[in-house]
């Protein structure tokens, strides 16, 4: 079997780029025996989000869409204490041979000192071997951002690991339902 050298990356507008802004996370694992498409199931609806992963609340759609995230959609929810506002900014659902993606801009409105800005980006890739690949990153800027940077432990690394492991996990008991 051949197996490709090179992977997808996440696709940042020029404002974002990550080691330019005043915060960024990155969390991946590779599993076995799940799809790109398995693990789209969990993040593109909203409503599943609270049920593996303890950090988002309150999701709720201003557009009238939702819960399932679309290209464009406007929803709010809480995270790490903040109501962030967002606004899905990417959104390639599964297609063979292609990473997955679905990008989203937040904000959190505020003050210059309260003020918080990101993109939060993720990316679901199958591999070969019956495995996927799932990246999320996040890059933040604003003073709560720079606060979150110099905290150890790093609260958006352990975060979005709870989150991407809770994906797996959700992935593969919905797949043993089947």
């Amino acid at each position: 079997m051949t197996q490709s050298l090179t992977q997808s990356a996440i696709v940042w507008p020029q404002d974002y780029l990550p080691g330019t802004t005043d915060n960024f996370a990155s969390n991946e694992i590779i599993v076995a025996g799940l799809t790109a498409h398995d693990i789209w199931a969990q993040l593109n609806d909203t409503r599943l989000w609270p049920t593996y992963y303890s950090n988002a609340q309150d999701i709720r759609f201003h557009d009238g869409s939702g819960p399932l995230l679309s290209a464009s959609a406007r929803f709010r929810f809480t995270t790490f204490g903040f109501p962030v506002e967002a606004q899905v900014c990417e959104y390639v659902p599964p297609v063979e041979g292609q990473a997955a993606r679905i990008a989203w801009y937040g904000w959190v409105e505020g003050d210059a000192q309260s003020r918080l800005d990101v993109i939060h980006a993720w990316l679901f890739e199958d591999l070969p071997g019956n495995r996927v690949r799932i990246l999320t990153q996040e890059s933040q800027t604003g003073v709560p951002a720079q606060q979150l940077a110099s905290a150890v432990p790093n609260p958006m690394i352990n975060a979005h690991q709870e989150w991407i492991v809770g994906l797996a996990t959700a992935a593969r008991n919905a797949r043993a339902k089947e």
